[in-house]
């Protein structure tokens, strides 16, 4: 049975007079996903965004967002919510005020009990009689969920929502897009962030100059033949040393416990360690799996910059 998919794009691209932001792209993102979208400034991240949202159309390719075909006509989806660039908010408002607005433009009515809970949701409710001109940027962020999320959205689009976030700011962003995902609501963000993409996302598009570099699974990513760097501290680093510098495919730093290896020659490692009764403490990458390969996959050699 084929997946249900709510974005489903072919051969997009994008034109800026000369300039080709968006080159040929595919892209699918399964219902009641979380899927992330990386890439260096300028890969055509925002660009494509706007086109989901139905605020630029496409010069080429075949788009369809829940199912329907995307005509060439400016204006956001049925079941489409998010933002680019920001959330448009009133300053003079309070965030309740914002929503109230947004809710009655929408068509929504005042409908208190949702905007309590969709405040709720981001952790605004202490603020919500406050005016948005005083709020930070994380806050700013936050409030732009609760806006999309008031719209019961089916598809969720985000531009750098972890932007200006302090560790209660993620944790309510994070909790709030795992709740919709189980509730069936795609998501497709955009973040600078590999920590955050890491946590909620199960899937990634990486953009390089326009054009897909990688798009899948976050697990192929790391079950790829990739050699990592991985902290290592253990019981015994004098012994765990000697059998890192005996196994296959392992090189060791000189200067730290530090060793690079694909992850066959690490499963090796850790077998030999606990084989020896050594215990392993920590065994961490220095770099993730997923900043690796966006390094791997956007960087240029000197001659092409």
């Amino acid at each position: 049975m084929d997946e249900v998919l709510a974005v489903r794009a072919r051969g997009i691209t994008k034109y800026f007079g000369d300039v080709v932001a968006l080159d040929g792209i595919d892209l699918e993102v399964p219902q009641g996903r979380i899927h992330g979208l990386v890439g260096p400034n300028g890969a055509g991240k925002t660009t494509l965004l706007g086109l989901l949202l139905g605020l630029s159309v496409a010069d080429g390719g075949r788009l369809e967002i829940l199912g329907t075909p995307v005509r060439r006509a400016l204006g956001t989806p049925d079941g489409v919510a998010g933002f680019v660039d920001g959330p448009g908010l009133y300053p003079s408002l309070t965030a309740r005020q914002n929503l109230a607005t947004l809710a009655s433009l929408r068509g929504l009515g005042r409908r208190a009990a949702a905007i309590d809970d969709a405040l709720g949701q981001v952790g605004l409710t202490d603020v919500a009689d406050d005016r948005t001109n005083g709020f930070s940027l994380g806050m700013r962020q936050r409030l732009g969920l609760a806006a999309a999320v008031l719209t019961r959205p089916r598809l969720l689009l985000l531009d750098e929502p972890a932007n200006g976030l302090d560790p209660t700011g993620r944790r309510h962003v994070h909790g709030a897009l795992v709740k919709l995902a189980a509730e069936g609501v795609s998501v497709v963000l955009s973040s600078h962030r590999m920590d955050d993409v890491e946590a909620l996302c199960s899937e990634v598009t990486i953009l390089a100059t326009g054009q897909v570099a990688f798009s899948g699974p976050l697990s192929k990513l790391a079950a790829e033949n990739r050699e990592l760097e991985y902290r290592l501290i253990t019981s015994d680093p004098p012994a765990a040393r000697r059998i890192a510098e005996g196994t296959a495919g392992m090189t060791v730093a000189e200067d730290a416990f530090i060793v690079r290896a694909p992850v066959t020659a690490l499963d090796d490692l850790v077998v030999r360690l606990v084989q020896a009764g050594i215990a392993i403490r920590e065994l961490a990458p220095v770099t993730s799996p997923l900043e690796a390969a966006f390094l791997a996959l956007t960087e240029q050699p000197e001659s092409c910059r």
